[in-house]
């Protein structure tokens, strides 16, 4: 069924199975019309079940890579017995990481991520994760964690290394529930970068 700009020219049946389907009067006149539109147009698509699957398997994927990454860098890099994560946190980071590469050429499989800790304003590369290696890299992510300093655990550590029961990896690492995203675009010839604080 075609729907028109103009309700005079269709008959009463079809104005009320318009009206069945949960389209209101005043929404079909008011909206400024110079063609004909579709039915179709206006009605919410549903949404497509396997679509959904992947975008979960991927978004669970990245967080298992995010949680490895932190897990190896606690003795590696960190020099530090724990990194305590607020919970959902590499959950959100995983989902705006494929929100900022749904629009790139080839989605996420083009990524490169540099994940790095900010610990006092200073930054601390923690890795360089490759989402695809077969594929060209279209973008860059830097991903930047950042250390809650706000908790006892860092006064704890603060008054513990400095008497006798420090121990090199007596440390807790406690992170924020905040973190920056940026993102550049490395085939685009203006370098566009986009900054996201959360």
């Amino acid at each position: 069924m075609v729907a028109t700009g103009s309700l005079s020219s269709k008959n009463s049946a079809s104005i009320s199975e318009l009206l069945d389907r949960g389209f209101h009067p005043g929404s079909l006149l008011n909206v400024p019309f110079s063609t004909d539109f579709d039915y179709w147009d206006y009605v919410v698509p549903e949404p497509n079940l396997n679509e959904m699957i992947f975008e979960e398997t991927t978004c669970q994927s990245l967080v298992k890579m995010l949680e490895n990454c932190l897990s190896k860098s606690k003795h590696t890099k960190l020099g530090c017995s724990k990194v305590l994560v607020p919970e959902k946190l590499t959950q959100r980071i995983a989902q705006d990481v494929l929100r900022l590469s749904s629009t790139e050429p080839c989605g996420l499989r083009g990524c490169v991520m540099h994940v790095n800790l900010e610990i006092e304003n200073v930054c601390k590369k923690l890795d360089r994760i490759v989402c695809d290696s077969s594929v060209v890299p279209t973008f860059e992510l830097t991903l930047v964690f950042k250390q809650d300093n706000c908790s006892w655990t860092s006064f704890r550590d603060f008054f513990f290394s400095r008497g006798r029961f420090s121990s090199g990896l007596r440390r807790t690492v406690i992170l924020s529930s905040g973190f920056r995203l940026v993102k550049k675009k490395l085939y685009s010839l203006i370098g566009t970068t986009v900054i996201e604080e959360c």
